[in-house]
């Protein structure tokens, strides 16, 4: 029988003491940073649902700031979102008995059925921290007693650079967010794309695989600075044939070229974004989030960034993005990466199918984020949280 998704068995967890809490971890982590939308997708006065580590929320603009609150009335639990009441512009009115809560705050202020009740002004609902940033909207989950962190621990370095244009995309993918967070730092994983567009597009060298030399990824630890692993592409030796029985069945994609090396590095940074340098072409960067919404959902929040100078560069980027970036990236080579994870997912689903894997030695960059999840993430987000 496999396993509920609320829960790890205890012996399960014993058996990877140096990644426990990754194992843990179905619902994400706790006390973390997360972009659960773009901003073009909330606009002056709209309210719109989210749900990330498995907590509904409901989130506002309000006069250009966006708020957000627990999707949920303290009184009978039913969510806001189901008929949306907003009397004023800073509160929000339950649709079933009228309990009215501040944006700002959650407080209770008002109840429109009983405007002489005691509760009113002694409780709230839960308020998240919101941030904006590079076109996105970030929400802290986490308990209220926590010192908010800086968005900048959470993001990988370079992504709030202030001359980094970047453009996004949101996609919805049935998968748990480690399948999808272990699928794009997977460095054997290439071999899934050799058939994408992106390859003739770019006029790229793709190879089958590589030969992965583990002992030189590094580990980025520093207090008070973002915590990832970083594998650098310069270390590997590619693979241009596959063989079976010593026959050549499949051939990577090797071009002779003067152009400057694509795709330089990948590294992966808690909670849950990749960062790919000089992809999906030299000078461009994709950072790409895998937001846990339940235990077999997440967002697949998707982003390119390039430097820029001037606003008629700014402007041709945007269009780059739309009329190439999208389509043959993120709708061709990544929807490859899409169709991997729910696959997996049929699998890592029972949890003790992440002990029964058989991982091997070009994995080992993998291990080695689950452990840095282990020692770094600030909590584990749990079904009572939701």
């Amino acid at each position: 029988m496999e396993p509920t998704n609320s829960f790890v068995d205890e012996a399960l967890l014993k058996r990877v003491p140096r990644w426990s809490k990754y194992l843990e971890a179905k619902l994400g982590f706790r006390n973390h940073w997360y972009p659960v939308l773009l901003s073009r997708d909330i606009a002056e006065a709209q309210v719109v649902p989210a749900t990330v580590c498995g907590e509904e929320i409901l989130l506002k603009r309000i006069d250009g700031t966006v708020r957000a609150i627990r999707d949920r009335c303290l009184h009978r639990g039913v969510k806001f979102s189901e008929k949306v009441e907003c009397y004023t512009e800073n509160t929000i009115t339950c649709w079933y008995h009228g309990f009215t809560y501040k944006w700002e705050s959650g407080k209770l202020c008002d109840i429109l059925a009983a405007p002489d009740s005691k509760a009113i002004g002694r409780r709230g609902v839960k308020s998240y921290p919101v941030q904006e940033a590079k076109g996105l909207v970030f929400v802290f989950v986490g308990d209220d007693d926590v010192e908010v962190p800086p968005l900048s621990q959470d993001v990988p370095p370079t992504f709030l650079d202030e001359d980094l244009s970047v453009h996004a995309a949101i996609y919805d993918v049935e998968s748990n967010w480690r399948v999808g967070a272990e699928n794009g730092f997977d460095g054997l994983h290439v071999y899934i794309h050799r058939s994408s567009e992106l390859v003739p597009n770019t006029q790229r060298s793709l190879p089958i695989g590589h030969l992965s030399d583990s002992a030189k990824v590094e580990i980025f630890e520093e207090e008070g600075a973002p915590k990832g692993v970083y594998d650098l592409f310069a270390n590997h030796v590619s693979v241009w044939e596959g063989k079976v029985e010593g026959k050549t069945v499949i051939t990577g994609t090797k071009r002779v070229s003067d152009k400057p090396t694509r795709t330089t590095a990948a590294s992966i940074w808690l909670p849950c974004v990749l960062r790919v340098d000089n992809f999906p072409d030299q000078e461009i960067t994709q950072f790409e989030w895998y937001v846990p919404v339940s235990a077999d959902k997440h967002l697949y929040v998707m982003t390119v960034g390039k430097r820029v100078s001037s606003e008629k560069e700014r402007a041709d980027f945007e269009h780059e993005f739309w009329s190439r970036w999208k389509p043959v990236g993120f709708e061709n080579f990544n929807a490859q990466d899409i169709g991997a994870r729910v696959a997996l997912q049929k699998y890592y689903k029972n949890d003790n199918s992440w002990l029964d894997e058989m991982l091997i030695e070009g994995d080992a960059p993998i291990i080695k984020w689950r452990e840095l999840c282990h020692k770094h993430a600030r909590g584990v987000q749990k079904p009572e949280h939701m």
